[in-house]
């Protein structure tokens, strides 16, 4: 995996999710509740104050948690709860270790279709179906993954050029495209609460 994501709008974070596909997926968790370039800027950050040029799942996985709790706290932080997430990374760290040996990637290296795939990234630690279906959009539209039947695990996400998440962002015209759909959805479901709905 060795290609150029635009998602943290931060050339040297970039580089870090193109290369790796644990920053990758730790970008993807940390996509909640605060914007999105932030999240994918955490991984770089996280390496960085770990002293490494990359993320080490077994590493991260038996670090001690309160340590690498004050590392995502130390200012900037890497979250807006950034205790809570440090407990979310090291979970899904551990879990690719228990059933990857560690290894990002072969969560999706050998999926032989998208449904499998889905199932596989649904069962990780801090991945619901719609993150889930997200990454899976991501791994297919940008990162080259493509089982048989991807588009259709990724649902709405899997579209083409439907500007619906992080899988669409390609630069900063894609980038305003899917927050502008963010800011409709969000419209469509404050009206739709109002009128009761």
């Amino acid at each position: 995996m060795d290609v150029t994501l635009h998602l943290a709008q931060d050339p040297e974070a970039d580089a870090l999710l193109g290369r790796s596909p644990l920053a990758a997926l730790i970008g993807m968790l940390l996509d909640q509740q605060i914007p999105m370039e932030w999240a994918f800027k955490g991984p770089a950050t996280i390496a960085q104050r770990l002293g490494a040029d990359d993320l080490d799942a077994h590493e991260i996985a038996v670090h001690d948690p309160e340590a690498f709790a004050a590392l995502l706290s130390r200012k900037p932080a890497v979250h807006r709860y950034p205790g809570s997430m440090a407990k979310r990374i090291q979970q899904l760290c551990q879990y690719l270790v228990e059933h990857y040996d560690g290894d990002a990637e072969s969560v999706w290296k050998d999926a032989a279709t998208g449904k499998e795939l889905l199932k596989r990234l649904a069962e990780l630690p801090g991945f619901g179906k719609q993150k889930a279906q997200i990454f899976l959009a991501l791994l297919g539209k940008q990162l080259g993954v493509q089982p048989t039947g991807w588009r259709e695990a990724a649902g709405s996400y899997g579209e083409p050029k439907s500007f619906r998440s992080v899988a669409d962002i390609t630069g900063p015209e894609s980038l305003a495209k899917v927050r502008a759909h963010k800011q409709e959805m969000k419209a469509a479901a404050k009206a739709a609460k109002t009128t009761g709905k």
